[in-house]
């Protein structure tokens, strides 16, 4: 098992969306386990769909009434509605045990801790809107082609934070954290400018005439 359940960047232009909630998963209904809640100690719903390969896992061997620390993919349909797909958990006491038989040990909630904390999330992609004062960005993230070879389609991020206009459409590298329903960059690097169709980066001319794209109202 990794000591860690987000992996390690292993290109520079790696996109990824990824974090963890810690929160309790109530389903629909016993019918429809897949598509569920999950809420958070403050009360907060946050809606989410569960991934084919954490339903047996689930089913089987997580207590489904205590919160857990859940593996997400983030999305963001509209603003201040986040969506989640939980892809996995971060619950080395519980798998360990389980698999061995053996009891959790007392400090098995330490162990269980991560140095990020809860709710924190890894987010890299192009940055296609900011807008300082007001604290809006948009990320657009692009994912990896299924196992069949087709190419879903990139999908946009809609995040809290301040990141300057000469940053538009560069990859960039952001720790976020949720607050609620919202995604709010807690710090940036700035990867590179992405190419366009002539292999010129961007950094010009998004800064021309201020560089300020429309937010979309959907990702």
């Amino acid at each position: 098992m990794r000591d860690h359940p987000i992996p390690p960047v292993t290109e520079p232009l790696q996109y990824r969306a990824i974090g963890l909630v810690r929160a309790t998963y109530r389903p629909e209904d016993d019918d429809q386990f897949t598509r569920g809640l999950l809420v958070d100690d403050q009360g907060h719903e946050l809606e989410a769909v569960v991934l084919g390969r954490m339903l047996t896992l689930m089913r089987r061997h997580l207590a489904m009434d205590v919160p857990h620390l859940w593996v997400v993919y983030p999305r963001s349909r509209e603003a201040g509605h986040l969506h989640l797909q939980i892809a996995g958990i971060w619950e080395p006491s519980t798998l360990q045990s389980g698999d061995s038989g053996q009891e959790a040990p007392e400090d098995s909630a330490a162990a269980d801790q991560l140095p990020e904390g809860d709710d924190y999330f890894s987010i890299r992609g192009e940055l296609i809107f900011t807008k300082p004062e007001t604290g809006d960005l948009v990320v657009k993230v692009r994912q990896q082609p299924r196992a069949d070879g087709s190419r879903p389609l990139p999908f946009k991020l809609q995040l809290k934070g301040e990141i300057p206009l000469d940053v538009l459409r560069h990859f960039v590298s952001l720790q976020v954290r949720r607050q609620g329903q919202d995604l709010h960059v807690e710090s940036h690097e700035v990867i590179a400018p992405m190419p366009t169709r002539g292999g010129k980066g961007r950094g010009g001319a998004a800064r021309k005439g201020g560089g300020r794209s429309r937010p979309p109202a959907r990702a």
